[in-house]
């Protein structure tokens, strides 16, 4: 056993920098997928969720300075990947009816991760008693799974009805 054991307080800190880093890659990742799609509804969720996504990495600094921490992120290999697979959907799909299918499923990965990161750091703040932090977690795990839930719409009434109907 170590001498100084980890606590759920290095536990909640290491996990925001994953978060906070993986907010960061995101939106430099979003206006890249809003540009490569095609459907203008699809465009529009992505640039919705880029703007949304500023406010989450300002509030994510909040609550760095409520627990008395500099905002630093930590390479988050999870969001790299995701983030990797969305570019590879870009360059195989490129031109193909199912190029916002495809998309549509790499923003809800993303979307999926960001949940469960959230999730977590409410729970643990929670525990902590950091109440300040909860409130601002809550709301923007309340503004991702909204987004999640936008995509699966657009892509139940829209987008999946489009890749395979230009296919057919």
């Amino acid at each position: 056993m170590p001498t100084n054991p980890k606590t759920l307080d290095d536990l909640f800190l290491d996990t925001l920098k994953d978060i906070y880093y993986a907010e960061k890659q995101i939106l430099k990742a979003l206006p890249k997928m809003a540009k490569a799609a095609t459907a203008p509804e699809l465009k529009a969720a992505f640039e919705k969720h880029r703007d949304e996504t500023e406010t989450h990495v300002e509030r994510l600094g909040d609550v760095f300075d409520m627990i008395g921490k500099a905002a630093r992120g930590k390479t988050c290999d999870a969001i790299l990947g995701i983030i990797e697979e969305g570019k590879s959907i870009i360059e195989e799909f490129e031109g193909s009816p199912a190029l916002d299918a495809g998309l549509l499923a790499s923003a809800q990965a993303v979307e999926h991760y960001e949940i469960s990161r959230y999730g977590t750091l409410k729970a643990w703040a929670e525990q902590l008693g950091h109440g300040n932090a909860v409130k601002l977690l809550d709301q923007t795990l309340r503004e991702e799974v909204k987004t999640d839930e936008t995509l699966s719409k657009l892509g139940e009434t829209k987008i999946n009805k489009q890749a395979q109907a230009k296919a057919a």
